[in-house]
């Protein structure tokens, strides 16, 4: 029986429109092409109240950070919704092999828990935060993170994706000041945050202190620093400790870190991001350590 090239045309049109779709949403994802604006007007954030969450309650959102978190065995899931064409795009033939309930909702309903400015791609999964784990876990780790009193999440969730691309061991933050474990934090990581440990600490300077004894030599980058980063790195184990968006590294930080760096930079501006700064400051790094063999 001769085929119907009207059928056949459009299964292929189909599977091609669905491969585009899926580069173009990758590309989102890491960032490299904008998201486009609703179609039609949505609500505020003004109109719309966040659901009171327990403590041990976390809500993530978004196609890569929910397919990261079903894949991370250390994820305690709870529950998962999403629309059909969601769970098309994230690759599930059989929610039942999660063993955990499942419901098909509408962007709608997602949107009345997330909120109209959340982009959750028609998933949503209910989770319980990661284990918590120590800085002795870094020992064998040659290159990590440590943010001091880093606030916005979504900085925090660009520089844990720059981590992970860089390989390095963790992302450390102090418990106060920081963004913890949520949707928005998981969503800027996309998928970065199943990928490496985000160990909050109660104090950083002890934190820096036990990171000395384990043979890191902590850079802290200040647009003032005394020297070049490149000149200052030394060793082979490498914290790169990194201030706040306006303040910088506070007083007490800087008394403790090995040695204060600058990103040396020959245009006006003498300042970066801090997620920017992070990725670049991390390059630096692993030239270093590759250099060290």
């Amino acid at each position: 029986m001769a085929k119907d090239p009207k059928t056949e045309k459009t299964a292929r049109d189909t599977h091609y429109a669905t491969l585009r779709r899926q580069v173009r949403d990758a590309k989102r994802e890491r960032g490299e092409i904008p998201t486009p604006g609703p179609q039609k007007p949505r609500k505020s954030n003004a109109d719309w109240t966040p659901p009171k969450l327990a403590p041990e309650q976390v809500l993530l959102y978004g196609l890569h950070t929910v397919r990261a978190a079903l894949d991370n065995p250390e994820r305690k899931l709870i529950k998962l919704s999403a629309t059909q064409n969601a769970l098309v795009r994230l690759e599930i033939s059989s929610v039942e092999n999660f063993g955990i309930p499942f419901e098909t909702v509408t962007p709608q309903d997602l949107d009345k828990i997330l909120g109209p400015e959340a982009i959750h791609q028609g998933v949503m999964l209910e989770t319980r935060p990661l284990p918590p784990r120590r800085l002795e876990a870094l020992k064998d780790s040659p290159l990590i993170l440590v943010l001091d009193q880093v606030t916005d999440p979504h900085n925090v969730g660009a520089i844990m994706r720059s981590a992970v691309a860089f390989d390095a061991g963790a992302v450390i933050t102090t418990q106060r000041h920081s963004p913890t474990e949520s949707g928005v934090l998981a969503k800027s990581a996309s998928g970065a945050l199943e990928l490496i440990p985000y160990i909050q600490v109660t104090n950083l300077s002890d934190a820096l202190g036990e990171l000395h004894k384990l043979g890191f030599f902590s850079v802290g980058l200040d647009s003032e620093g005394p020297a070049p980063m490149e000149g200052t790195l030394t060793g082979d184990r490498i914290a790169l400790v990194l201030g706040s968006e306006g303040k910088g590294l506070r007083q007490k930080t800087r008394e403790t870190v090995s040695a204060l760096a600058r990103l040396d930079m020959p245009g006006t501006i003498k300042s970066l991001n801090v997620s920017n700064a992070a990725a670049i400051a991390l390059y630096a790094s692993r030239q270093h350590l590759a250099a060290k063999g």
